[in-house]
């Protein structure tokens, strides 16, 4: 007979902010993460921005699709505005030098290739596919922010990718009903940005930054750690 109990739930989620072609950090975090909480069971969400402006951009994206491929069910990964500058300038020239100017040379070089429209087919495939937000019931993931004149479900993928202000002020007095958890605008501490209804975690590690994981459990909302690439852990 076939069990018929319901998939536990992750133990802890960890979410990680912008990577932006850091792969040997992406991966000391990871392995700093998996040390983590002993054999709990582990979900992970990235916030996006997975390319451009750091080295290693294919070698990134080729870690997660390979593991979101084996571990569909741990692996959360949205889409951030750097994926979407890319999609999109594979098929406009306007797009196409913003993307640059943003970048994306980086990404180009770390793939051998020499135009957007010649990134290898399963990789557009696999951003095409990419989600803008996550919802786990007390948090909402996205790569920028939200309209909080707008209810979660109605957020515009625009706003849910690009978004700085007037979010980052305003979330400090409107309650949107989830703790919002982002990337996007690197602080400018190097820390994560831990606020009242908001949590930034671009710690900004393509220019020279740490790599960020906030940890959550399953009977809080807020964090109840920080865990950088170097291993450091701020337990809150």
């Amino acid at each position: 007979m076939k069990n018929s109990e319901p998939a536990l739930d992750p133990a802890y989620t960890f979410a990680i902010g912008d990577i932006h072609g850091c792969e040997a950090p992406l991966r000391r975090l990871l392995d700093a993460c998996n040390s983590w909480g002993g054999n709990c069971q582990r979900r992970f969400v990235f916030l996006g921005d997975y390319i451009d402006r750091g080295p290693e951009s294919a070698a990134v994206i080729g870690r997660l699709m390979s593991w979101q491929e084996k571990c569909p069910d741990q692996v959360v990964c949205l889409r951030g505005n750097h994926e979407d500058m890319l999609l999109l300038a594979q098929h406009n020239s306007n797009a196409y030098m913003q993307w640059i100017l943003n970048g994306g040379l980086f990404t180009l070089r770390s793939f051998g290739v020499r135009t957007a429209e010649d990134i290898p087919k399963d990789v557009v495939s696999w951003l095409h596919c990419l989600p803008r937000s996550f919802d786990d019931g007390r948090r909402f993931y996205v790569h920028a922010g939200i309209d909080l004149m707008l209810a979660l479900d109605q957020q515009l993928f625009d706003d849910l990718l690009w978004m700085r202000e007037p979010f980052l002020t305003l979330a400090d007095s409107i309650d949107p009903g989830r703790l919002i958890v982002h990337g996007h605008t690197p602080t400018h501490t190097r820390r994560p940005d831990l606020r009242r209804y908001r949590l930034n975690l671009d710690t900004g590690a393509f220019m020279g930054g740490p790599l960020t994981a906030a940890v959550f459990s399953e009977s809080q909302t807020g964090p109840i750690c920080f865990i950088t690439d170097s291993g450091d852990v701020q337990v809150l």
